[in-house]
């Protein structure tokens, strides 16, 4: 069986990873350039996602960086098309664009709404459906990020819920319709993740930090590179009986809260 962490693991693959400019997506579309596949991303703004680009290109790696915005359905589907054109058929499609911002919901306009709504949801619709044309099949592997808001209520999170919910639908009826197209479709639910925005947002404090992984089962953030070994293996043939299938990257955060030192019952 392959190695799917040995180097070169998607040597002749081309990704297309939405929302790479910064945090997880970028450390997908890294890892993935240095398992050998040719990397195109995008994101809305044209120096972050150069900037993105260049980190992969400095290190020897094929890269392109395209603007465009993923609540853009033409915008989407004209760099999808410039990915074909330069790399040829398209095997991984990563969508990953998010917004959030924490509200409750009689203090968020219905525009702050509807704008997490159309990055998160109808952005990886769009990211999945303009891909179809483009992608290397039977054999393509989709994967949108989601998040544990997707199935667990949130205060102050009610567009995120509701959005990610809608990611995780998506996730499983694109699955069962493009499955016979040989088109496998998952999705990731990273946990709390160091060093990304969401946390810096939600554990501002030392003492709020160690209060989230306190109820963590594992006692620690993950990091990026945790999500990119889960996007790679789902990448390859390992993998190649799994799709519709959203699967928790978390070290065991939505089991629960484990704030309780369970260890010390088995002493």
């Amino acid at each position: 069986m392959q190695n799917v962490f040995k180097d070169q693991a998607l040597a002749g693959k081309v990704a297309f990873v939405a929302g790479a400019s910064s945090g997880i997506n970028l450390g997908i579309a890294q890892h993935f350039a240095r398992a050998g596949a040719k990397v195109v991303i995008i994101s809305r703004s044209v120096e972050k996602i150069a900037a993105a680009a260049k980190t992969m290109t400095d290190e020897g790696f094929p890269a392109l960086g395209i603007a465009a915005d993923v609540r853009d359905y033409a915008a989407v589907d004209a760099a999808l098309k410039q990915a074909h054109d330069t790399y040829g058929k398209i095997d991984i499609v990563i969508s990953g664009a998010a917004g959030n911002f924490v509200a409750p919901a009689l203090g968020m306009s219905a525009n702050g709404f509807k704008t997490v709504v159309d990055i998160d949801l109808n952005g990886t619709f769009h990211v999945f459906r303009a891909c179809f044309q483009y992608l290397n099949r039977p054999g393509a592997s989709l994967i949108a990020i989601t998040a544990p808001q997707a199935v667990n209520p949130s205060l102050f999170q009610v567009h995120v819920c509701a959005a990610k919910a809608g990611i995780n639908m998506v996730t499983k009826c694109l699955a069962m319709e493009w499955g016979p197209a040989g088109v496998r479709v998952n999705a990731i639910s990273p946990g709390p993740i160091a060093d990304t925005e969401g946390m810096l947002r939600l554990a501002t404090t030392p003492e709020a930090e160690r209060a989230v992984k306190a109820r963590i089962a594992l006692r620690d953030y993950g990091t990026k590179t945790d999500i990119a070994d889960m996007a790679l293996f789902l990448s390859t043939d390992n993998a190649k009986y799994v799709t519709g299938s959203i699967i928790d990257c978390d070290g065991g955060a939505k089991l629960g809260d484990a704030g309780a030192d369970a260890i010390g019952n088995f002493g």
